[in-house]
């Protein structure tokens, strides 16, 4: 991205937050927009990344826009500081017309209105539009995810019923309905992949009364503390009702057959795969969310990295069985 000229330095930049839970499309929707034809080059993407590998920022380098990561935590809890020096240093080096923030799929998209109200960045951004980026498939199991997960399409200016391809066509109707009946001040898209057409992301928001308080994401049975556990590498472990995240690198190629196995017998409590993995003559991508996975070609040969989100799962277990995909072992 260009340097700012003399001209921008008093105009405020454009905040769009980009919100959903786990798996449901929020990188694959600013892939989109990067890809389109729009100038983007006075954009920055900030990407927050919860665990300790990062994988969206990876997929997002090399689109066109400054791309910069905010790792190892949420937005919502221990990294509210790390997002406000952040955006002061986005501002300060570039003064961008506009900023994407891509929050991690449980964070509460309100705890980012008291970082943008505070001074100094008050005074210099503004939160244009939230986003909202929600699975087909999730809608009809949402009493299963808390109130965080209704508290993402609460705020939302613009909500994507996306992957509708995944869902009987008799039942988008329905769900239409329901979620607008639901939010009746947000605006509803059905789409694939997030295909949207840029005029409706630009469209402005209508206004909203958005909560100042996060509601946090299993607080009803957590006695409301919003606890993420980062463990750091291989041997991670898990306390009772807490989220962890944990991750799995290895530069041996993985058996293929053996790999599909695995993810086969994951339990549902893993929430969140994500990651490049090296078979012998191929890599791919693999996004495992809810059970089912998305495997897409993915160039050259890099190490397989997978970061992990699960809910009450020992790390340990599922990395052992993955350890077993290894070729020669």
């Amino acid at each position: 991205m260009n340097q700012p000229d003399e001209r921008s330095i008093d105009r405020k930049t454009d905040v769009l937050l980009l919100s959903g839970f786990l798996g449901a499309g929020k990188t694959t929707l600013l892939k989109r927009i990067l890809d389109w034809e729009t100038d983007l080059s006075d954009t920055v993407v900030l990407v927050n990344e919860f665990g300790e590998v990062g994988i969206d920022g990876a997929l997002l380098k090399g689109a066109g826009s400054d791309v910069v990561e905010l790792a190892s935590g949420c937005i919502c809890c221990t990294l509210s500081n790390d997002l406000r020096q952040s955006l002061i240093r986005i501002r300060h080096e570039y003064t961008p017309r506009r900023i994407f923030i891509e929050s991690s799929g449980v964070a509460d998209p309100t705890a980012v209105l008291p970082v943008l109200n505070s001074s100094p960045l008050s005074e210099t951004m503004r939160l244009d539009k939230i986003v909202t980026v929600l699975d087909a498939d999730f809608w009809e199991a949402r009493e299963n995810f808390g109130r965080l997960f209704y508290n993402q399409l609460d705020t939302a200016n613009l909500i994507l019923l996306n992957k509708v391809d995944l869902v009987p066509d008799a039942d988008i109707p329905c769900y239409l309905k329901e979620i607008h009946d639901a939010f009746p001040n947000s605006q509803v898209v059905p789409t694939v992949r997030c295909g949207i057409d840029p005029a409706t992301l630009w469209t402005p928001a209508s206004p909203k009364n958005v909560m100042l308080k996060p509601i946090h994401l299993f607080d009803d049975i957590t006695t409301g503390v919003h606890d993420h556990d980062d463990h750091q590498g291989q041997r991670a472990s898990v306390k009772a009702t807490r989220f962890v995240t944990f991750s799995f690198q290895e530069s041996r190629q993985l058996d293929e057959a053996r790999f599909e196995q695995f993810v086969a017998a994951l339990p549902p409590e893993v929430f969140r795969m994500k990651g490049p993995v090296r078979f012998t003559g191929r890599s791919v991508m693999v996004n495992h969310v809810g059970g089912k996975s998305e495997i897409l070609p993915w160039p050259g040969d890099d190490d397989t990295t997978l970061a992990f989100i699960g809910w009450n799962v020992v790390a340990e277990d599922i990395l052992e069985k993955l350890r077993g995909c290894i070729t020669g072992m």
